[in-house]
């Protein structure tokens, strides 16, 4: 069978997998690893046992498009002020607790996949709305891979970026095709405990720790991290100590970090809100490992949203929300004070930036 033809109009047949001697059907993608008799779905529901084949359930539906602030995904270091199309699709390969996402990546309902596009429609809409990248977020493009891919070859077709919003819960093969394909990741490090990640997710931490690890050293695509605080589970000062420690030593100082503020969700209503404290708090420890760019996020507070100069410390870009106020970086991305260079992919200097995305969401509808 050809594997770049759908099986029929609701199944593509997926990369990833291989039959075991028991008769059942292994998927390879990540590493849960599920085996599958004929008519089952993996753990993450979107991937299904058909017609003696793995097959993607999702592929070509979606469960929105809209247009976002790159800020939101969160890339502070990536064509910053610029607007990206986002989509996602249903599902999940972990089963967190905390999920913010929850009635996307936990949907067991496929037919809410309304809106239909094939990788050609989506490049389009987004050169057609003036959007630089697109994101697959909402829920992780990981289990939708054979999908991302083909729509991030048809972007870079047409110049169009392409953005991975994900757990990085994800096996090295399909994680080498997948990054291939990609201009700029945001990677959950969710915790820095595997307890944590065992109780609360349902997976393991060393998994995610070699994505990070694989798209810094062996890829060139563009990385930034986010961790969720979550009182009381994942925001001592010896786990923060530890966390910025790893990425110091193993990713390097100039790998962003964003310290997002939990709310009340899903499984986990009995759990109170991150303070603002609390993130700056881990935004100071993490300065004091020598990570030179550490964000605050959904909580107002301007110096933790700032891009500072790791030289003579000015501020290069200022923002409230996901709004750029102030934006100074000279042409390549350098300060205007001293001339250092800022990490990332800035294409804008002071004098040509117009800001054109606030932090509000507009909806786009796709027609195929």
């Amino acid at each position: 069978m050809d594997p770049s033809m759908p099986m029929d109009e609701s199944a593509w047949l997926a990369r990833w997998w291989h039959r075991l001697p028991d008769g059942r059907i292994q998927c390879d993608l990540c590493p849960r690893e599920c085996k599958l008799h004929e008519g089952q779905r993996g753990a993450c529901f979107v991937r299904a046992r058909r017609a003696d084949a793995l097959v993607l359930t999702t592929y070509g539906r979606s469960s929105g498009f809209c247009v976002d602030p790159i800020e939101k995904k969160p890339l502070y270091h990536f064509l910053p002020g610029s607007a990206v199309l986002s989509f996602g699709t249903a599902g999940c390969n972990l089963a967190c607790q905390f999920c913010q996402n929850w009635d996307i990546s936990k949907a067991r309902d496929t037919d809410r996949l309304m809106d239909r596009a094939m990788p050609q429609t989506i490049a389009e809409a987004a050169q057609q709305t003036g959007c630089a990248s697109v994101a697959f977020t909402y829920n992780d493009p990981v289990i939708f891979a054979e999908y991302a891919i083909d729509a991030a070859i048809a972007c870079r077709e047409r110049g169009i970026r392409t953005v991975a919003v994900t757990a990085g819960y994800i096996h090295a093969q399909p994680r080498r095709n997948f990054f291939a394909a990609m201009d700029a990741a945001n990677i959950d490090l969710k915790a820095f405990s595997d307890d944590f990640y065992f109780r609360l997710t349902g997976a393991r931490l060393r998994p995610v720790l070699d994505t990070l690890a694989y798209v810094r050293h062996e890829t060139a695509v563009w990385l930034e991290i986010t961790t969720l605080l979550i009182p009381g589970h994942n925001d001592s000062d010896a786990e923060l100590t530890a966390l910025a420690r790893w990425i110091m030593d193993e990713l390097g100082p100039d790998v962003p970090l964003h310290l997002t503020a939990f709310h009340p969700d899903y499984r986990m209503c009995d759990v109170a809100p991150t303070p603002v404290a609390t993130l700056q708090r881990a935004r100071r420890i993490a300065r004091e490992q020598g990570l030179l760019h550490v964000y605050t996020g959904n909580v107002p507070d301007g110096e933790g949203a700032t891009t500072w100069c790791a030289r003579c410390g000015s501020a290069l870009i200022e923002r409230d929300g996901y709004r750029i106020r102030r934006y100074r970086l000279q042409a390549g991305g350098h300060c205007p004070q001293c001339g250092e260079s800022l990490v990332g992919h800035f294409e804008r200097d002071a004098a040509s930036f117009r800001q054109a995305w606030g932090g509000r969401r507009q909806p786009l509808w796709l027609a195929t």
